[in-house]
């Protein structure tokens, strides 16, 4: 979208008048709670290798919202409700044990075909002209209400909190869950919660980015950072301040052009990764033995 003819290049005065407009408050809102819930959630799911699933949880809100658009009700609770189901389907398949991965991943795989096909059915079933299509998939700022940003806000401070007690465990069980388990770690609850959390990530972050550029979210910020650092707590703390400036700069983008949010969110994220990644190879020695002094580090970069 496209209010003035361009920045003015003051940083301030550029946002001044970009918050002059109610839209654009509760669409920095919304981006800077979901950008530190995908932030801190995408970090563990990079972690514990699952990127497939966040993936699928990610396509799942694309019925969800449609659904909830056919039945007349606001997209977000689509988000929610489907993402939720999905990860306690995903949730339900053994993980653990011979051949447990694959199985996983084959559940994960048949949940993402059908729910796409029903987000399909969906937008056929709708009777009248769904303009938001492009929205659900790609993402959209305009319609963020004040309600949707209270919304993202009790569902990340609940998330966080529950991240909290259980994070210990959680990455202990991450790293190394035969030797969790030997411990009396409850492993399988714990990826149940987890995968539970990430439904909700994802459906907070779906209502900014779209259903089809979540990911970059979820992934990108936590990629960059651990190529950055091979420190837990700092490539954490990093993943989040990532996500923040890429969401930020991404809807100050977005004011000034008619594309949607998500590209630029997804640009800049993705620009972010390969700079990191080449800064990596340029100084592949001094990376290394950072990793080295840290060997629970090194497991968590790879």
């Amino acid at each position: 979208m496209t209010l003035t003819g361009g920045p003015s290049w003051n940083p301030i005065i550029d946002l001044q008048q970009m918050w002059s407009f109610p839209f654009m408050v509760n669409a920095f809102r919304a981006g800077t709670i979901v950008a530190v819930l995908a932030g801190v959630m995408g970090a563990f799911m990079v972690l514990r290798r699952q990127t497939f699933a966040g993936h699928t949880l990610s396509l799942i809100g694309f019925p969800g919202a449609a659904g909830a658009v056919l039945i007349g009700v606001a997209a977000s609770y689509g988000y929610f409700a489907f993402c939720l189901a999905g990860a306690l389907v995903i949730a339900a398949s053994p993980r653990a044990g011979p051949g447990g991965y694959s199985e996983e991943s084959a559940v994960t795989g048949t949940v993402q075909s059908f729910a796409l096909a029903c987000g399909f059915l969906f937008v056929a079933l709708y009777r009248g002209l769904l303009n938001g299509i492009d929205a659900l998939l790609f993402g959209d700022f305009l319609g963020i209400t004040t309600e949707q940003v209270a919304l993202l806000g009790v569902v990340t401070a609940v998330s966080l909190i529950i991240l909290g007690v259980i994070g210990r465990p959680l990455a202990f069980a991450s790293i190394d869950p035969d030797v969790a388990g030997a411990r009396n770690v409850p492993v399988r609850a714990l990826s149940v919660v987890f995968l539970v959390l990430l439904g909700a990530a994802t459906a907070e972050a779906s209502q900014i980015t779209g259903t089809l550029l979540v990911f970059a979210l979820l992934v990108m910020p936590a990629a960059t950072a651990q190529a950055l650092t091979a420190r837990p707590l700092r490539a954490l703390a990093l993943t989040v301040a990532i996500g923040l400036v890429v969401t930020w700069l991404g809807l100050s983008v977005a004011y000034y052009t008619p594309f949607p949010v998500g590209f630029f969110v997804t640009s800049f994220a993705f620009a972010g990764y390969v700079g990191a990644q080449a800064l990596r190879h340029v100084r592949p020695r001094r990376w290394a033995g950072s990793a080295a002094s840290d060997p629970g580090a090194t497991e968590i970069a790879r």
